[in-house]
């Protein structure tokens, strides 16, 4: 079963291998664990079977008025299982109030975000 938690006292950085996956200088779990610890909102999808963040997204904001989205991944093994979208939903749920959500995102996954978001 798959949990998703936006409270960093549900992980540390040894659930966090595998991401940043063809970066030029991928985040050790360390850096990630500090990455999600400095965003302004986070939410992590947990395998529960396996205690492994299998995706996360995060969220930098103002907390009025604008929010940006920088990151959304998920694992490869668990792509196209719709945990990208549940993650999405769940931070547009926390973004609710702001009125200017920003999102950039490659070309392929234009289709995904357009029919999660609008």
């Amino acid at each position: 079963m798959i949990a998703y938690y936006d409270d960093i006292q549900h992980l540390s950085p040894d659930q966090l291998s595998g991401f940043f996956v063809g970066w030029k200088q991928p985040l050790t779990e360390s850096q990630h664990f500090d990455l999600l610890k400095g965003s302004t909102h986070f939410v992590v999808a947990l395998d529960d079977e396996t205690g492994k963040v299998i995706g996360y997204i995060t969220a930098l904001s103002d907390g009025i008025q604008s929010s940006f989205i920088p990151l959304l991944e998920v694992l490869p093994a668990y792509q196209n299982q719709g945990i990208g979208t549940a993650l999405l939903g769940e931070m547009l749920r926390k973004l609710d109030a702001i009125n200017n959500v920003d999102l950039m995102c490659d070309d392929d996954l234009q289709p995904l975000m357009s029919s999660s978001v609008c």
